[in-house]
């Protein structure tokens, strides 16, 4: 069977991302690493920063994993974290991490969005392959079929889910992409401020990429 790292090379897949809020940047700048939202509620450091991007996630078992996709955002759960905050100063950022974090212990790969009543949950090569299958099931009489145009580095369902224990540290962070140039500089203040190569971050300084397709379907 294949390995992990045979699937990500022969699939193409360069990035795992994690979108966040401005807000939620700053904390995870700040304890250098994302957090599930179980340990979220521990940090005392990010009592004044957290910001959930929703607040309708029902996965209660699983709250002590970081909910990350392959290659692309989650953007039907983006949309709607961005209606919550509609009218705020909130705005949006995605962490892309190296690939490699897939070959974490205690990593879990769910073929849905992980709400859903028929998503399936593995670990390991079968895990992560099971992601890609011609068909996925969300829920009874919900299916989706993969399409032959779809690229190989996104999985069939859009909402397809990695599964991080308790925190993920910055050390594999590639790039953060953002929408707007302005937002740019603050992500980069942040940066700079918050983040000591090789100390406090990752031993390289973390590119902030102006993207916004990197938030559209």
């Amino acid at each position: 069977m294949s390995s992990i790292a045979d699937i990500v090379s022969r699939r193409e897949i360069s990035e795992i991302v994690h979108f966040t809020t401005n807000k939620g940047l700053v904390g995870i700048f700040g304890v250098g690493a994302v957090l599930s939202r179980e340990r979220l509620k521990k940090e005392d450091y990010l009592e004044y920063v957290y910001h959930p991007n929703a607040s309708t996630r029902k996965d209660e078992d699983w709250l002590g994993h970081v909910n990350l996709s392959i290659s692309k955002i989650n953007t039907k759960y983006f949309d709607h974290s961005t209606r919550t905050h509609a009218h705020t100063d909130v705005w949006w950022c995605a962490l892309a991490f190296d690939p490699e974090m897939l070959s974490h212990e205690g990593v879990f790969f769910a073929t849905t969005n992980n709400i859903y009543s028929r998503c399936r949950r593995a670990e390991g090569p079968a895990g992560l392959e099971a992601l890609f299958a011609e068909r996925i099931e969300r829920w009874r009489g919900n299916r989706v079929t993969r399409e032959d145009q779809m690229p190989d580095n996104l999985p069939t369902c859009y909402q397809a889910e990695v599964l991080y224990p308790r925190e993920l540290m910055l050390d594999g962070l590639l790039k953060v992409y953002v929408a707007r140039g302005h937002h740019a500089d603050i992500v980069a203040s942040a940066r700079d401020i918050l983040l000591v190569p090789g100390e406090s971050g990752p031993a390289h300084e973390i590119p902030i990429v102006i993207d916004p397709d990197a938030f559209e379907p």
